[in-house]
């Protein structure tokens, strides 16, 4: 601010910023260090997610199915979506691009997206992303309770950053050279962004003290702005303790040292009720004994939990190896988490740290920049250290309440029932992971070629390795560029992609090197072309949905575009994150029938999570796709396949 103030000498400027900061509340304890824009500096300016045109979407449509389908199967599809675009979809098309004209502060997909996650009526508990921090590179503050102190300091921090409108937007940099830099951080919040595209920072103001509330039919959204407290879970039991004081002020960080030591250190067994199983059920279910759980006299427990800023889960294992830390993140035992808080922060007995968060309110932009400022503050400028005493004078055990809820019996079989639902479900769920060292990112690049291009070719490629098919794979590609934009499908099946893969797997001695490196060359522009189209939001995956949800809502029957076959649950569902402070990252498949996969794509090597239910062998696939990696880096060396 200091372009515009009034010319004086340079003991009144200092002056002034420091009686700027003390009215503001901005203290170290307060808040976080920023330097650049805040957030929604750039939210007005934001372009607006455009309609594709249905001509376009159906073309599109039909693109992403040839490969997909036989003859025959095609022509079926082709005359029925060709049908509704010269009928039903060309009227649904003109009313949706007039409501949009109508809602010009949001986008098109905003309501459908939203009432689509929050219609699921299946567990929803698994198929909420968990993203493993990477350990503190200061082994002694991997401590659980050193760890869990920094981490919920840091969150509050985070939190008052936030909500003072200090916290920086998030920017998408077309040129990291030019533009991820301290000098254009100062600049870009006096100008426009030439060199970078800013991204829709609206789903922050859920990211703390929200709760996703079961109800019939479609859940709701809850946020209590007001409340001041912490949720934490350890052994099935909850305890909350206000981590804001009633200034405004966040609690020392001794304070909550003392009190997280009170919860770890309290002797009350683990929960033989624990209302957290509740979460993991069919959300009807869950719905109908919310409903009981009011009706005993729990609502102000209940909105307690709702309200909490964000939950704390602390266990009490410690992970063995990749593949257990990768279960206890995703669901643990199912009594030491409350599935529906937007964020939970799971830490275990070894520090191992994490966060869960739930999939309707937004996708991993918010929480990745959450984890990567949790991770960079509490890394390197932590506020507790091992060793320090807790705050001696503070008492905790009046501080902390641990909730306890009355249960009848119907209740107690409702969780015991929920509980063998959980165990069932779990017990179904196979993790996996691959690291390919042969090569990554570098290599890839100087054969300009696509890294993610090849990712993708390569899960394909192992698939057919093992099933002697191809499957439906798309990859999640956020629209965040635009005002309220969420993500969009990249369909990744393209006849290049099938061509290729049958070529490796199938033909490997039918064809030359240079052969098989131009089919390689054809996947990777074919694919730029895709995430080109989506990121400019020409996708047509949201689009279908929002014409879908727009003739649901007017009470149509469904068209039979939407009950084709052809339009079928995704088999390759996947994502890829990569950041300094995540480890890993995973997810459930969406259907019984595929794969949950989540990758990393580094200079000298690819790792990959996958999950899957007993229809498929996770491990199978890994080794396949292991394969196909080496099959396509054995080719890019110039070497032919043996």
């Amino acid at each position: 601010m200091a372009s515009l103030l009034p010319v004086r000498c340079v003991a009144s400027q200092r002056k002034s910023r420091i009686n700027l900061r003390t009215a503001l509340g901005i203290t170290k304890q307060n808040y976080s260090s920023k330097k650049g824009s805040p957030l929604m500096h750039h939210q007005k300016s934001l372009p607006r997610l455009p309609i594709p045109k249905l001509e376009d979407t159906v073309r599109r449509y039909l693109a992403a199915q040839r490969p997909l389908l036989d003859g025959d199967q095609f022509r079926r599809t082709e005359k029925i979506a060709h049908a509704f675009q010269s009928g039903v979809g060309k009227r649904l098309q003109e009313e949706l691009v007039a409501q949009d004209k109508n809602n010009t502060h949001t986008s098109y997909v905003s309501e459908p997206w939203l009432n689509w996650f929050l219609s699921i009526r299946y567990s929803t508990m698994l198929t909420n992303p968990f993203m493993v921090f990477n350990p503190d590179p200061k082994t002694e503050y991997n401590d659980q309770l050193v760890r869990a102190t920094n981490m919920v300091c840091s969150a509050v921090r985070f939190m008052k950053t936030l909500q003072a409108g200090l916290q920086e937007p998030g920017v998408s940099h077309l040129n990291l050279t030019k533009s991820d830099t301290d000098d254009f951080q100062r600049v870009a919040r006096w100008a426009p962004s030439f060199l970078s595209r800013p991204l829709d920072m609206s789903p922050f103001f859920r990211l703390f003290n929200s709760t996703r509330i079961p109800k019939r039919r479609v859940d709701e959204l809850f946020t209590d702005e007001k409340a001041r407290h912490l949720l934490v879970m350890r052994k099935g039991n909850m305890y909350v303790f206000d981590i804001v004081d009633r200034d405004g002020n966040s609690v020392t960080p001794a304070e909550v040292q003392s009190h997280l030591k009170y919860i770890l250190s309290d002797p009350t067994p683990a929960a033989a009720f624990p209302l957290g199983v509740l979460t993991s059920e069919n959300r009807d279910v869950w719905a109908g004994l919310r409903d009981k759980l009011i009706a005993a006299g729990n609502a102000e427990d209940l909105q307690i939990v709702d309200g909490a800023l964000f939950c704390l889960s602390l266990d009490d294992d410690i992970m063995r190896d990749r593949i257990h830390l990768s279960h206890n993140m995703m669901h643990g035992d199912g009594c030491n988490r409350w599935f529906d808080k937007s964020i939970t922060i799971i830490l275990t007995k070894d520090g191992q740290a994490s966060i869960s968060h739930e999939h309707s309110w937004g996708d991993g932009l918010a929480v990745l920049v959450f984890q990567n400022e949790i991770f960079e503050e509490t890394t390197e400028r932590p506020l507790v250290h091992p060793g320090s005493a807790a705050a001696a004078a503070v008492d905790s055990a009046s501080a902390v309440r641990r909730l306890q809820f009355n249960l009848d019996s119907e209740l107690e079989n409702g969780i015991k029932k929920a509980k063998e639902n959980f165990d069932s479900l779990v017990s179904t769920l196979t993790i996996d992971a691959m690291e390919f060292k042969k090569g990554g990112k570098a290599l890839l690049k100087k054969s300009k070629l696509s890294p993610d291009a090849v990712a993708q070719l390569a899960f394909q490629m192992g698939f057919l390795r093992q099933y002697g098919q191809t499957a439906v794979a798309c990859e999640t590609c956020s629209t965040a560029a635009f005002r309220h934009g969420r993500t969009d499908s990249i369909w990744s099946v393209t006849l290049q992609t099938q061509r290729c893969s049958h070529a490796f797997v199938f033909q490997p001695g039918r064809h030359s090197v240079e052969q098989l490196q131009a089919m390689l060359s054809e996947c990777s522009t074919r694919h730029r072309q895709l995430i080109k189209e989506v990121i400019m939001g020409q996708g047509f995956d949201s689009h279908l949905l929002a014409l879908e949800y727009l003739a649901h809502s007017e009470g149509e029957a469904v068209h039979g575009l939407f009950t084709d076959p052809a339009h079928t649950a995704i088999i390759l569902d996947s994502s890829t994150l990569t950041s300094p402070a995540m480890d890993f990252a995973g997810f459930a498949p969406n259907t019984h029938d595929g794969f949950g996969l989540t990758y990393s794509i580094f200079d000298d090597w690819i790792g990959c999570t996958a999950s899957s239910y007993p229809t498929r062998n996770v491990h199978e696939f890994l080794q396949c796709v292991h394969k196909s990696l080496e099959d396509i880096f054995t080719v890019l060396e110039g070497k032919t396949l043996g």
